[in-house]
């Protein structure tokens, strides 16, 4: 099993739109943040978690065409936006991308993006949707699924367990439930979200998420869905050994 993080950045991405960088130095090319995304590969098999408008330049920098499906997380923009862009990946499959989501995301994706699902006379549907059980295969990854609190809405969050190595994958989310922990615990890496160093009402912040990777005893944990305010370095200088920020390409294997 491996891991790319095509994306560790915040709804707006790092600089901001008006070359806004907050705190980040623009002159670490780690600062640079796409859209949080991930693509997790299991014996030849590739699946995409989330498609933001970033999705192009993610697929084209990991050199992916094929996919064997998409696990959208929740509806916000900035997490399935770039839907459009799977275009080319469903000529690459010669059909339509499968799509994995809870039925109710799976539904507001329906109204925004009907064309994606449909056959017209000039097109062929893009995706075809898929609801979300228990668990997904794919390769020799088994994947289970958690729904975790997000302010007032709701996210998934997964893990993916393969020939006893195991990585956990939490974005945005506000706040550590027992589901979440039962599921999490242990987790070989734990990809979390960790908007800024304050606390946030729908993301997870800097301290509570050191603390909750103690708490689950995680083996190294991997900073997500950063903002400008968290400078690269800067935040790598001061967090244990046992955990780091991810930057736009990093890989786990």
């Amino acid at each position: 099993m491996r891991v790319r993080i095509l994306g560790c950045g915040t709804s707006t991405g790092v600089p901001k739109i008006g070359n806004d960088w907050g705190q980040c130095d623009p002159a670490e090319p780690r600062n640079v943040r796409l859209r949080t995304s991930i693509l997790v590969e299991s014996a030849g098999e590739r699946m995409l978690v989330d498609c933001g408008p970033d999705l192009r330049q993610q697929l084209l920098a990991a050199n992916v065409g094929g996919l064997e499906g998409v696990i959208v997380t929740h509806v916000h923009g900035d997490h399935c936006h770039g839907i459009d862009e799977l275009r080319p990946v469903a000529r690459a499959n010669q059909g339509p991308v499968s799509l994995h989501a809870r039925a109710e995301v799976l539904e507001v994706l329906r109204q925004r993006f009907g064309y994606a699902f449909a056959q017209s006379e000039f097109y062929r549907p893009i995706v075809e949707a898929r609801k979300l059980g228990a668990e997904l295969a794919f390769g020799d990854v088994r994947t289970r699924f958690v729904d975790q609190p997000h302010g007032d809405t709701k996210s998934l969050g997964m893990r993916f367990d393969e020939a006893g190595h195991s990585v956990a994958y939490a974005v945005d989310f506000s706040d550590l439930t027992d589901g979440m922990a039962a599921l999490y615990q242990g987790a070989d890496v734990w990809i979390a979200d960790c908007l800024t160093r304050r606390p946030h009402p729908t993301h997870a912040h800097l301290d509570a998420v050191l603390g909750w990777a103690r708490q689950l005893r995680v083996g190294q944990l991997c900073l997500v869905h950063m903002g400008n305010s968290l400078d690269y370095r800067t935040l790598a200088s001061e967090l244990p050994d046992w955990a780091a920020p991810a930057y736009d390409g990093f890989e786990i294997a």
